[in-house]
């Protein structure tokens, strides 16, 4: 794919997403006073405390992170974003979107799943609507103790009980369901169906089980040589990365071949090169 046709389909990605999240947010959330996790989160929190536009807090919460933190995720993704937020910012301040439903339970899970749908398609177009992860990453370079996960983690844990006390215990609670929503919508649009797992296979047919998971899936596969704890005698251990589709398949061909077969799987965050084809962000 040529750059031109690849920052289009940047373009429209982050184009849907914007319009995705405003949709989540002004749809669904802000009716309710249901907030998200992360940056976002805290932006909503203090627009409806202080009863200023979340159009402003949007951009004004959310860039410094994307500027301090410009090394870090490059000057094109930089200027994806802060064009992504400008757009969700102006979004949020013109299009009408109308409140859906008054159903508090509906709300939560709908508006976190058109708002994380929102921020998912955005960073598929190399762009984020959401800084938290900048801001984990910032953090956690600057201290040996925190993990981004950590970080994003303690981040929403202060978030939600600062909410609890300024919003109310049931409106916080509700917030909470809306971040697990975007949260685990966030993560399929960003992985998809596709989400790779890494399988290991150790067993005595490894040469069928190769040719047969090379011929059937069309996926590479290593050969490690290895040596029992208890026997001592060598032996070769198979890696491969497949879809979590093709891991029944995979199990499938080695349970034909080697019932005694010992398996492990893994999900993978990502996976480049090889014989994956892998779906990028650019």
């Amino acid at each position: 794919m040529n750059r031109v046709a690849r920052e289009s389909l940047n373009g429209l990605l982050i184009v849907l997403g914007i319009l995705s999240a405003s949709m989540g947010i002004k749809g669904f959330l802000l009716s309710s006073h249901f907030i998200d996790g992360g940056v976002t989160g805290i932006s909503m929190l203090i627009s409806m405390v202080s009863g200023t536009p979340l159009s402003i807090w949007i951009v004004v919460v959310n860039l410094p992170f994307v500027a301090v933190g410009y090394r870090q995720i490059g000057g094109a993704f930089a200027l994806r974003s802060v064009l992504a937020i400008g757009g969700l910012s102006a979004a949020l301040a013109t299009i009408p979107f109308p409140d859906v439903t008054p159903d508090l339970v509906l709300t939560a899970v709908f508006g976190g799943f058109f708002l994380g749908a929102g921020i998912g398609l955005a960073v598929r177009g190399g762009a984020v609507l959401d800084g938290t992860e900048i801001a984990a990453l910032l953090i956690s370079r600057q201290s040996s103790l925190f993990k981004v996960g950590d970080v994003i983690l303690l981040f929403n844990v202060v978030l939600f009980l600062v909410a609890m006390s300024l919003l109310g215990v049931d409106t916080a609670l509700y917030s909470i369901l809306t971040y697990m929503a975007a949260a685990r919508t966030l993560d399929f649009v960003i992985h998809g169906i596709e989400e790779y797992t890494a399988i290991t296979i150790v067993s005595r047919a490894s040469g069928e089980i190769a040719a047969q998971i090379m011929a059937n899936l069309g996926r590479g596969v290593t050969v490690y040589k290895g040596r029992g704890g208890l026997s001592f005698e060598d032996q070769e251990i198979l890696y491969c990365v497949v879809t979590r589709l093709e891991v029944g398949r995979v199990k499938n061909i080695v349970r034909a071949l080697d019932e005694t077969a010992f398996i492990t799987s893994h999900a993978l965050a990502d996976v480049h090169g090889g014989m994956v084809k892998h779906r990028g962000l650019h």
